[in-house]
C-alpha cells in the first residue's frame, strides 16, 4: 500500500521518527514550533491537541507514547495532533504559561479549550478531547 501524508502534515513537519508511521498509514505527530504555531494551531479550522514536552523530562516519555496511541485512535477524524518541544520553542511555551511538563492542551478556534498537566491516563486525555470535539 502506498500512502501519502496529507499536505497539512507535510507543511508542519513531523516529529523525528514518525514519518515512517505516516508512510504506513498511521496519523503522524506534527512538530509544532514557534515559527508554525500561528498558522498550524491558532488559525486551524480543526481542534489541535498539543503535547508540550522536553527530551530531558522523564514523565514526558510515557506521555509521548500515550499521545502516539491517541493519534492512531483518532486517525481520520477532524483533528491535528502533535508535540511542541519547550526548549526549542520557548517563545510559544512562555506565551501560554507552560511551566510544568508534560502539559497536554487542546486548542479550538485559536484558544486553549482544555488542558491537563502532568502524566495522566490515556482515558482522561481522550475524554478531554472528545468533549472539545463535541
Amino acid at each position: 500500500m502506498n500512502f501519502a501524508c496529507p499536505p497539512q502534515f507535510q507543511l508542519a513537519g513531523t516529529v523525528e521518527g514518525h514519518l515512517t508511521e505516516c508512510e504506513r498509514g498511521n496519523m503522524p505527530l506534527l512538530a509544532f514550533t514557534d515559527e508554525n504555531f500561528e498558522e498550524e494551531v491558532l488559525k486551524s479550522d480543526l481542534p489541535v491537541l498539543i503535547d508540550f514536552w522536553a527530551p530531558w523530562c522523564g514523565p514526558c516519555q510515557p506521555m509521548g507514547q500515550i499521545i502516539k496511541e491517541i493519534a492512531k485512535d483518532y486517525e481520520g477524524k477532524p483533528i491535528k495532533i502533535g508535540k511542541l518541544d519547550i526548549d526549542e520553542n520557548a517563545k510559544t511555551a512562555g506565551k501560554y504559561g507552560i511551566l510544568s511538563i508534560p502539559t497536554v492542551a487542546v486548542f479550538k478556534e485559536g484558544k486553549i479549550a482544555d488542558q491537563v498537566i502532568g502524566l495522566c491516563p490515556k482515558a482522561d486525555i481522550k475524554e478531554m478531547l472528545d468533549k472539545v470535539m463535541g
